[in-house]
């Protein structure tokens, strides 16, 4: 009999269940470019409210909340602040250059959030021959720094520091309410100082599609007209925005859940000589390990043993849980993971 598939490639493979599913179906619908799908804007003035912004606006993705998040906040040439493993650098195909015009300046905090300090050195000076700094842009919880989840008092510090130089800032809060489970405090509290937030409700939340993207209501419309512009503009987007709000509803505080079956794996992997976790000072669902050989022959052994997980390039491995992994999910991820690293590392 051949061994069960444990997929930990990324949270982005939940899928809905059958209440979600049902909510979808009866979900009430209008035409959202007019603004008259009552679940669409039932989803953007529950999400507003629950991350204390004045406004908020259903996109299809995160990709397209960070995009907008740019665009509405810059101009061509200006210059955006960020970390270098920021999800908006290494994954989102350079949209911020080729569709906002604006170049990015790297910063490489280790924690994922920058001191006040480097913050304030990153700021272009006024200068004809420098690009104006207008926009800081965080992550939380951070994808690339081990699923970190950032404190509240780390934001607010980063933040402080760009709002005194002028710049405004945004967070890519695709995770924010891991974060919020992680660190026991309310998602509003962790964007209390940033000017613009997107937050997805696929991934550990399960919706199988959509983000929202919220600020305040002069940036929220500028970015409306940047997601008509890119093509972002749905009719009948209920039955989308339904699968958002069962999930807000119902999924936030299962998110512990994938955080312990998280370290259960982490400390499988742990054991084995020559494997260095990248654990965070707050962990969440995802699991970032160096291994002692390069992680894709990890990952092709893991999946011959039924185990799926990602190769981020060189040594690291990255294993995620979600909605759908169980409890026994993990530990039997765990103990097959366990058993093809120590074989490899042999």
């Amino acid at each position: 009999m051949s061994q069960s598939r444990i997929d930990l490639r990324s949270d982005t493979f939940t899928v809905p269940g059958a209440a979600m599913r049902e909510a979808m179906a009866t979900a009430e619908v209008g035409d959202d470019v007019w603004g008259e799908d009552p679940t669409v804007n039932a989803l953007e003035a529950y999400v507003a409210e629950l991350l204390g912004k004045p406004a908020a606006m259903f996109v299809p993705s995160g990709t397209m909340g960070n995009l907008v998040a740019v665009c509405a906040q810059t101009h061509p040439g200006d210059e955006v602040i960020v970390d270098r493993e920021n999800h908006m650098v290494v994954y989102e195909v350079g949209g911020a250059a080729a569709v906002a015009g604006v170049q990015m300046r790297f910063l490489d905090p280790p924690s994922g959030v920058p001191s006040p300090r480097e913050v304030e050195l990153a700021v272009r000076t006024e200068n004809i021959h420098y690009p104006i700094s207008t926009l800081l842009s965080l992550e939380n919880t951070h994808n690339r720094r081990g699923g970190a989840a950032i404190a509240p008092a780390l934001i607010d510090a980063a933040a402080d520091a760009a709002h005194e130089h002028g710049l405004r800032v945004h967070c890519d809060g695709a995770r924010l309410f891991n974060a919020a489970v992680a660190l026991d405090c309310t998602p509003a509290r962790l964007l209390e100082r940033c000017d613009s937030v997107s937050v997805c409700l696929s991934k550990g939340l399960g919706a199988p599609v959509g983000s929202v993207f919220a600020s305040d209501a002069a940036t929220v419309d500028q970015a409306r007209r940047w997601r008509k512009r890119l093509g972002g503009g749905m009719r009948q987007a209920g039955v989308l925005a339904a699968a958002g709000l069962y999930a807000l509803r119902n999924n936030v505080e299962r998110l512990r859940e994938d955080h312990d079956n998280a370290r259960l794996i982490a400390d499988a992997l742990a054991a084995v000589p020559g494997v260095r976790l990248l654990l965070p000072e707050v962990p969440t669902n995802i699991v970032l390990a160096e291994c002692p050989i390069p992680a894709a022959a990890v990952v092709e052994r893991a999946a011959a043993a039924g185990v799926l997980v990602t190769d981020m390039g060189g040594p690291l491995l990255r294993a995620m849980t979600y909605l759908g992994v169980s409890r026994d999910d993990a530990r039997e991820a765990a103990q097959r993971l366990l058993g093809v690293l120590s074989s490899l590392a042999a």
